[in-house]
């Protein structure tokens, strides 16, 4: 089996009623967003993206208001069309799907998250949850049971019978979540579900997903214009402007390394502290700094995965460098504290 759950190959979106002759001028003159909108009248909302998901990651796609995240993301489930490009998701071509193929995927496999959840407020919070499996035509004994153990996933024990007025912001978003995990899809789309929370709130939630998500290997899209969240809760981060994809990488090849100044000034104040790991910064264990007299028989010893933070507390219980170590216990690397220190200020 593929471990590629979700696949883009160059992946265009272009709005406007002159969208297919906008396309092929970009394709045979290489016309950017700018002169696409003077010649035709047409915005570009993504242009030539591609990239792929594994299974089980949580990938997270963020950029400012306009820059074509949330136009990427209603692409997987084809809510809205592409202009040119592939897209797989599962194995299968989106774009091939007859009407009753993609309905039924929407409603199996791909689960989507919303800001606003759109909750029937006439309805208890386990028929809001359940509504996805009464459209499938599933019996109400076993949708009310697969609802109730969605509801015990986000913690809502308790709650099966309130209204959603009776709920809180938060509560509501984990009704939300049962009820795209109800129908237990392999593809979660999430579409900036936690942005209009309280900061505590979101952080608990954004918690509890990511522990959820890891838990039952979903493969998540996850769309947010704060970089905090993305690296808090991705396993790699897109960065998007203008319809572009400017970066694709883990948090720390992000804050790391941004690959241009509109990255750089994206990533500028997040502490590194909690983000770099030890084998970003660590030098060859036989490198010429070390002076000759030192004995490494007694330094401590740190995992590569080890971040700044735990480094620094290892580092002031000795003298001695720290030896960095990998997962078969063998020591590849060493951390002085003159390396600790250029690390934590993010030199090279």
């Amino acid at each position: 089996m593929d471990t590629d759950v979700i696949q883009l190959e160059g992946v265009w979106k272009i709005f406007g009623k002159k969208s297919d002759q906008a396309m092929q001028a970009v394709n045979e003159e290489g016309l950017d967003k700018a002169a696409v909108l003077e010649r035709f009248g047409c915005v570009v909302g993504i242009a030539d993206v591609s990239f792929t998901v594994p299974r089980g990651e949580i990938f997270c796609i963020m950029g400012l208001s306009g820059s074509g995240k949330s136009t990427l993301i209603r692409h997987l489930n084809r809510l809205i069309e592409p202009t040119a490009g592939n897209i797989k998701v599962l194995g299968r071509d989106v774009s091939a799907l007859s009407h009753n193929e993609l309905r039924d995927m929407r409603a199996k496999h791909i689960g989507m998250v919303f800001q606003h959840m759109a909750l029937l407020p006439h309805r208890t919070v386990l028929d809001n949850v359940a509504f996805p499996l009464e459209v499938q035509g599933v019996p109400k004994f076993k949708r009310w049971e697969i609802s109730q153990h969605a509801l015990s996933l986000v913690n809502l024990d308790g709650f099966e019978d309130r209204l959603p007025s009776e709920l809180s912001g938060g509560m509501q978003q984990r009704v939300g979540l049962a009820r795209a995990l109800a129908s237990d899809p392999e593809v979660l789309l999430m579409d900036e579900p936690f942005s209009a929370l309280d900061p505590l709130i979101r952080r608990e939630l954004q918690n509890q997903f990511v522990t959820l998500t890891k838990t039952l290997q979903k493969t998540t899209v996850f769309i947010t214009h704060d970089l905090d969240e993305a690296i808090r809760i991705g396993d790699r981060i897109a960065i998007m402007k203008d319809g572009l994809l400017i970066q694709v990488g883990t948090p720390e090849q992000i804050v790391m390394n941004p690959t241009d100044d509109y990255v750089a000034d994206f990533v500028k104040d997040i502490s590194n502290l909690k983000l770099v790991c030890a084998h970003s910064i660590m030098k060859d264990i036989n490198a010429d700094t070390l002076s000759a007299d030192i004995n490494l028989a007694d330094a401590p010893r740190a995992d590569e995965n080890t971040n700044l933070d735990s480094l620094i507390d290892i580092a002031v219980t000795s003298e001695l460098p720290v030896i960095i170590t990998n997962s078969a216990g063998e020591d590849i690397g060493i951390v002085s504290k003159d390396i600790l220190l250029q690390g934590i200020k993010g030199e090279e």
